[in-house]
């Protein structure tokens, strides 16, 4: 009998590989909760739409304040009265207020949306598991992108790519507990 020489491997993104497969390695491995991770999928896209909300309104804001602003301008050149000079500085005095009032405020506003972020994070014992896992295996900044844990969350066994080499896979075929594996492809010798 002659024994069979291995098939060349190549991995495919998507199923879990075990730590035994061919220029594989298993950085990492834990569980997630799926019932929490459905939960906070949800809780996740609406904090960082609020953020986006806020600052979209903000924009529009000070967007408002410049049209008005630039249309006084004609209004006060091209007209003649004392009420349209009175009605122009009266636009005047709103538009330095508005932008006062904005740049006071738009910093608290701002701050107060990305704290409801950080905390909705820091609540979710799943993110903070994925998180260090991101953070102490493969070296990467310290505060990972919430859009990479809702990825995980969304592709379900697609896997997403970290750092160079590096890809997250998630295994849903056990509904009690979801595993993560954190694997890197190492490059075989020439």
């Amino acid at each position: 009998m002659t024994p069979k020489s291995p098939a060349p491997f190549a991995p495919k993104y998507g199923q879990m590989l075990g730590p035994e497969a061919n220029g594989i390695l298993v950085l990492e491995e834990f569980t997630l909760d799926p019932a929490e991770a459905r939960k906070e999928q949800s809780g996740f896209r609406a904090a960082l739409a609020s953020v986006a909300l806020t600052m979209r309104r903000l924009l529009a804001f000070r967007l408002l304040i410049a049209v008005v602003a630039i249309a006084n301008l004609p209004l006060f050149l091209l007209s003649s009265g004392w009420e349209i000079y009175a009605i122009s500085l009266a636009v005047v005095v709103a538009v330095h207020a508005a932008v006062s009032w904005l740049n006071r405020h738009e910093p608290r506003l701002r701050q107060r949306r990305m704290l409801e972020l950080h905390l909705h994070r820091e609540r979710s014992a799943n993110y903070r598991k994925v998180r260090d896992a991101v953070k102490y295996v493969i070296d990467t900044p310290a505060r990972m992108n919430e859009q990479l844990y809702l990825e995980l969350l969304a592709a379900k066994r697609v896997a997403l790519h970290l750092a160079q080499g590096t890809v997250a896979l998630l295994d849903t075929s056990d509904d009690a507990a979801w595993k993560v594996r954190i694997i890197r492809e190492l490059p075989k010798a020439a």
